[in-house]
């Protein structure tokens, strides 16, 4: 005796090539959304009616073996700090909406292209985010769908970047305002868009001042690099009134300097820095800095994403800073 009453038997693709008189590959092509000139409008009117009064819905896992839509972004990332992780928070979330899941993949600068962490990247992933590398990096990922995040807007792939240039043009405007003139320039020695946009802000907003002039150190992206570099602008032959830092841990680095040589921050010497990082607020006094919305780049890079893997081709986008004043500038003495 058969048992009956059990659960219908979930219809296969097999069946519905059967009810449409048409092969299993045919099928996958129609449902997969790639007939497209491969099997005529009919024949693909057909398949789907046959799928439809069967009610035939595709298995998703096995699907995505077979075509390598994981659903699943690698984003990669030039190191694991705090700023990177509300990126990556933001990319997250749009993600999660739309059924996708998010890798986190650090690649450090200067380490070449990168390659994927699978070992068929083509199968494992459907797209990548790439956020604040060197030009070289993304190189590694052949035809994969990419959006650049924090890079050159003017490269020929969809980018979402911050508009750093006016953060820059912002921060001297202030610190002139004050009535400085002299300014020391700490700068990131990362071959970066975003850092080489920043300096060339900074010069050409310092050079259009009257009587306006400005020095440059280069150092890694570190406390004690940073305040090397900055000591070196204070021992120049004219020192500067205000030291400008390409980020806030290298405004911290110039605080540390200023402190070694009996200058007061911002008596002696005004301090500014770039993201608004919370550790901007732990030190004293609070520094003035440039807020980028971190988390805003990541949403707005995976919304890019999510577009081109639709066939859509998204604008580039540039999102505004704001500049935060607290209390590490002040008028020159």
């Amino acid at each position: 005796m058969h048992a009956t009453g059990g659960p219908a038997a979930r219809p296969t693709s097999r069946d519905v090539a059967r009810a449409a008189g048409v092969s299993q590959s045919t099928v996958s092509l129609v449902l997969g959304g790639k007939w497209t000139g491969r099997v005529s409008p009919a024949t693909a009117a057909v398949v789907q009616d046959a799928a439809g009064r069967l009610g035939y819905r595709p298995n998703r896992a096995a699907r995505s073996l077979r075509l390598g839509t994981a659903r699943t972004v690698l984003f990669l990332v030039p190191s694991i700090v705090p700023f990177f992780g509300a990126v990556y928070d933001g990319a997250a979330r749009v993600a999660a909406r739309h059924g996708f899941g998010v890798v986190l993949y650090p690649w450090p600068d200067g380490a070449g292209p990168a390659g994927s962490p699978f070992a068929a990247s083509e199968e494992a992933i459907d797209g990548v985010l790439v956020s604040s590398v060197g030009p070289d990096v993304p190189a590694g990922f052949g035809g994969l769908p990419l959006v650049l995040l924090d890079s050159d807007p003017a490269g020929p792939v969809p980018t979402v970047a911050f508009a750093v240039e006016d953060g820059m043009r912002a921060v001297v405007a202030h610190l002139a305002a004050l009535g400085h003139r002299r300014f020391g320039h700490v700068a990131a020695a990362l071959d970066q868009w975003t850092f080489h946009a920043r300096g060339a802000a900074l010069a050409a907003a310092v050079d259009a001042l009257p009587g306006g002039s400005w020095t440059r150190a280069a150092a890694a992206l570190d406390v004690a690099a940073a305040r090397d570099a900055a000591g070196a602008l204070l021992d120049g032959p004219s020192r500067p009134t205000a030291l400008v830092c390409d980020d806030d841990v290298m405004a911290a680095g110039a605080y540390k300097a200023a402190r070694l040589r009996g200058l007061a921050v911002p008596g002696d010497v005004s301090v500014t820095g770039f993201d608004d990082e919370q550790l901007a607020t732990a030190l004293e006094p609070e520094l003035t800095t440039v807020r980028l919305p971190a988390g805003d780049l990541g949403a707005r890079g995976m919304t890019a994403l999510l577009d081109l893997l639709d066939g859509r081709r998204p604008a580039s986008v540039a999102l505004p800073g704001a500049l935060v004043v607290r209390a590490s500038t002040a008028p020159p003495r």
